[in-house]
């Protein structure tokens, strides 16, 4: 599942956003000046730490400053290790989650990978005093990617197309020929006995988009949210057998602080976001020229959504 992208960030969006995750990182004080977390009303955001998550953060923690709630921040937590804990002891209690990737850390027997069904398995895996939100349709997960003048040559729009080709190469990391839903999942989810795979060990990074662009490889698994695929305009196919887990994103709370109120906002923010706007969350953050700081892409991106 998801767990196996994130456990290891690409190296070059780590680099680009180390100093804006300082930035995002914050303050034990509240956007009202106090510190009480005694209230049903006060919340205490985390994130995990990479820039996404961070940017996911501060757009549900300013939501809710935006309407009434007290806000402290502590992002940039580091990996689910550190701060499922911190949640279950209410050092937070809101976290910008992955369905797949969270049910996978807290179920090692989980096999759901539809919406619905990771859902389900995600709301029985929770630790006690956990609730999962309404998940939203942005997603962050393993995607298959070809060049826009390859898909118009083919007629590619999903994973299933692939099929009508005589044969094609695809670009992954090497445990992608191995894994359930590799190249033996493209094999007995889409009938695709037309491979031939290439290992390229960066996680869809640079390497292997330089051979999807030269056509050395013509498809390619790149994560979903990585900036290369809005810069070079890749088509991304559509999985509609649901080959890859759901990595929605969902919002993590303290049952404590469950609310209608609260539920309301969050639930508005989760519906607006886009795994097209995480593409651009990421782009925008590891600008090597000019990266934008997680706290205004947050803050821009609630503006641009017209929400409150």
């Amino acid at each position: 599942m998801f767990g196996s992208k994130r456990g290891v960030i690409v190296a070059g969006v780590i680099v680009a956003g180390a100093s804006l995750l300082l930035a995002g990182c914050s303050s034990s004080k509240s956007l009202s000046g106090t510190s009480s977390t005694s209230s049903k009303t006060a919340i205490t955001v985390g994130s995990a730490a990479f820039p996404e998550n961070v940017v996911l953060g501060n757009i549900y923690g300013q939501a809710l400053a935006a309407n009434g709630f007290t806000v402290s921040y502590k992002l940039g937590i580091g990996q689910r290790a550190a701060y499922i804990p911190a949640l279950e002891k209410g050092e937070v209690n809101l976290i910008p989650e992955y369905s797949g990737s969270i049910l996978d850390f807290l179920s090692k027997s989980a096999t759901a990978n539809k919406p619905a069904d990771v859902n389900a398995a995600l709301a029985k895996a929770l630790p006690k005093g956990l609730t999962a939100l309404t998940p939203s349709s942005a997603a962050d997960s393993d995607s298959i990617n070809v060049t826009p003048a390859f898909a118009k040559a083919n007629s590619l729009v999903s994973i299933a197309d692939l099929k009508n080709l005589k044969s094609f190469t695809l670009a992954a990391n090497p445990e992608f020929q191995t894994r359930p839903d590799g190249i033996k999942g493209l094999q007995s989810v889409y009938g695709l006995n037309n491979i031939n795979f290439k290992a390229i060990n960066d996680s869809g990074g640079p390497a292997t988009l330089k051979a999807l662009l030269a056509n050395t490889v013509q498809a390619a698994d790149i994560y979903s949210t990585t900036p290369s695929i809005l810069q070079n305009n890749l088509v991304t196919l559509t999985d509609p057998n649901s080959l890859f887990a759901s990595q929605e994103v969902v919002p993590i709370v303290s049952t404590s602080k469950v609310s209608a109120k609260l539920q309301s906002v969050l639930n508005k923010v989760s519906a607006a976001l886009t795994t097209k706007d995480l593409l651009e969350f990421n782009t925008e953050t590891s600008d090597p020229a000019n990266p934008i700081n997680p706290i205004n892409v947050a803050k821009n991106w609630l503006a641009k959504a017209n929400l409150f």
